[in-house]
């Protein structure tokens, strides 16, 4: 009998919140969805993009992975091996002041977040383009695996996605 892993029942978790927000309440509205298994290394990938429904301007991504080191210790059952899966959440924001609106994101982020460790800013531009303008990908990272003992969490981490995404949208 087929027995999803942790990867699968985390997948599923976060599509019925979410998608809940976005079919039920409508405070959100999903714009695209990744499920991706990579052949070449064996890897899952389940990536989940939506904004606010009424803000538009930041796009958050909440961004679920495993590898196959993690799929194999919990197939395989790997004694001293803890079986988990990467979660990382992305924003994606236009900034024209970098100095003071990155310090004002970071700021902000780290409020909402309280995590060990700080976001990461990226910021690109197309080249040839005017450079006025920088898309900054805002990355928080958690310094530990996930599994099934956190699926009572994912509620509250949604609703700091959401709170983020309010504050970056004042920024």
């Amino acid at each position: 009998m087929y027995d999803p892993t942790i990867f699968e029942n985390l997948k599923v978790a976060f599509e019925n919140q979410i998608y809940d927000l976005d079919n039920l309440t409508g405070e959100i509205k999903i714009t695209n969805r990744v499920d991706r298994l990579e052949l070449a290394v064996l890897s899952r990938e389940f990536v989940l993009q939506f904004v606010l429904a009424d803000q538009k301007e930041v796009t958050a991504e909440i961004v679920l992975e495993a590898s196959l080191k993690d799929l194999a210790a919990e197939i395989l059952e790997v004694s001293g091996e803890t079986p988990g899966c990467d979660l990382f959440v992305r924003f994606h924001k236009q900034v024209v002041d970098v100095p003071s609106q990155c310090n004002e994101i970071k700021d902000v982020l780290e409020d909402i977040w309280e995590q060990d460790l700080p976001p990461t800013q990226t910021l690109s531009f197309v080249y040839g383009q005017e450079q006025n303008t920088y898309t900054d990908t805002i990355e928080i990272t958690f310094n530990r695996k996930i599994n099934e003992d956190q699926m009572e969490d994912i509620p509250d981490l949604i609703e700091h996605v959401i709170e983020s995404l309010v504050e970056l949208n004042r920024i």
